[in-house]
């Protein structure tokens, strides 16, 4: 059964922030409206964070070796990508936002496969270099989460 303690294995996000990703194969199973609820509140859990402007609380999402790839290139490990790209990036942020969010979640033996897409906007914070910018794009991401 899966909890609000699932965790990430992998994290596939096409245009935006982050990827990670890992192939399961594995027999789907059905499961239960608690686990699929569980699944989407970690997925939710990782949203808010970002929105928050902070990483803070997501690193027990992701397990230690959790790869992460974005828009064809290997970021690393969650810890790695977050010290080098994802928590400077957030920085440069006044606001991050998700909309038009939906959610598919399908289970694969021990795993959950859920695959996002979104709409998205940042808003870069102004410096004396240069104006703030306001950027929206869609996304998609596939999280592979283990129980």
């Amino acid at each position: 059964m899966f909890t609000v303690q699932c965790r990430f294995i992998a994290l596939l996000i096409i245009s935006t922030p982050a990827i990670l990703t890992l192939a399961v194969a594995a027999e789907n199973t059905e499961q239960s409206i608690e686990d699929q609820k569980a699944v989407v509140a970690v997925l939710q859990g990782y949203n808010d964070a970002l929105q928050a402007l902070t990483t803070q609380g997501t690193f027990e999402l992701f397990t230690d070796d959790a790869q992460v790839y974005e828009q064809g290139g290997v970021e690393g490990t969650y810890r790695h990508y977050v010290e080098h790209h994802l928590g400077p990036e957030l920085a440069h942020f006044e606001r991050f936002t998700f909309s038009d969010y939906s959610v598919d979640v399908q289970f694969l033996g021990y795993a959950a496969l859920a695959t996002q897409t979104y709409k998205y906007t940042i808003v870069t914070k102004a410096s004396s270099e240069k104006p703030s910018r306001t950027i929206e794009k869609k996304g998609l991401a596939t999280s592979v989460l283990i129980s």
